[in-house]
C-alpha cells in the first residue's frame, strides 16, 4: 500500500509539468522551465533514495528499504527526462556542439558525467543483476550513487551561479545524510575493533 502510494505521487511532477505543457502555463521559457523541473526532481529522488537507510537505523523499521531502488529508478527516470530535454528541445541532438558543450561548460561536464554514473546502477538494478554481481560487488558498485549525488549538486550550484539558496538546501541535506552514514560506520568500526581485541 505504502509503495503503491509512493509509486503514484512520485509521478505528480511529470503530470504537472505535461499539464502546464498543454495549457501552456510553462512560463515565457518552457525548455528552461522543463530542464529545471526535471533536474531538481532527480537531485530530490537521488537524496531521498540516499535518506532510506538513516530512516531505517533511526526508526528500526525495515520497510523503509522497500522503497529504495523505486526511488533510485525514479531518481534515473528524471534524469534521463533532463537529459532528453537538453539533446532533444535544447540541442536539436547537434552531436558537435553537445561535444563542444560538454568539454567547455564545467556544469554541463558533471552533469554529464553523474547521468553516466547512474546509468550502470539503474541497469544492476533487479535481483537478477545482484544476484549476478554477487552481493559485495553490487554494492561496491552502488556507492558511486554518493558521487552521483555530489555531482548533481555541484551540476546544479555551477548552473544557477548566483542564487545559490536552492543549492545549498541539497547540499545540506546531501551532508547530513553522509554524516549520519560516517557516524554509524564509524561506530560499526568501533565495535568491530572492540570485539577483536576482547578476542
Amino acid at each position: 500500500m505504502i509503495k503503491a502510494a509512493v509509486f503514484a505521487a512520485a509521478l505528480i511532477p511529470l503530470v504537472k509539468l505535461v499539464t502546464h505543457g498543454i495549457l501552456g502555463q510553462l512560463g515565457a521559457n518552457p525548455i528552461e522551465r522543463i530542464t529545471h523541473t526535471t533536474g531538481w526532481w532527480t537531485l530530490a529522488f537521488l537524496l531521498l533514495s540516499l535518506a532510506i537507510t538513516p530512516l531505517r537505523r533511526l526508526t528500526g523499521w525495515a520497510w523503509w528499504v522497500r522503497l529504495r531502488r523505486m526511488l533510485g529508478l525514479y531518481a534515473f527516470f528524471y534524469a534521463c527526462l533532463h537529459f532528453l530535454t537538453y539533446l532533444v528541445l535544447d540541442q536539436f541532438f547537434d552531436w558537435p556542439a553537445i561535444v563542444k558543450d560538454v568539454a567547455k561548460r564545467p556544469y554541463v561536464t558533471v552533469g554529464f558525467a553523474g547521468f553516466l554514473l547512474l546509468v550502470p546502477l539503474a541497469v544492476t538494478s533487479t535481483d537478477a543483476m545482484i544476484r549476478r554481481l554477487g552481493g559485495r560487488r553490487w554494492r561496491l558498485l552502488h556507492r558511486a550513487v554518493y558521487l552521483i549525488a555530489m555531482a548533481g549538486v555541484l551540476h546544479f550550484a555551477w548552473l544557477v551561479k548566483k542564487d545559490l539558496t536552492r543549492p545549498a538546501t541539497f547540499g545540506a541535506w546531501l551532508a547530513l545524510l553522509l554524516g549520519i552514514r560516517l557516524v554509524y560506520w564509524m561506530r560499526g568500526l568501533a565495535r568491530s575493533r572492540a570485539l577483536a581485541r576482547s578476542g
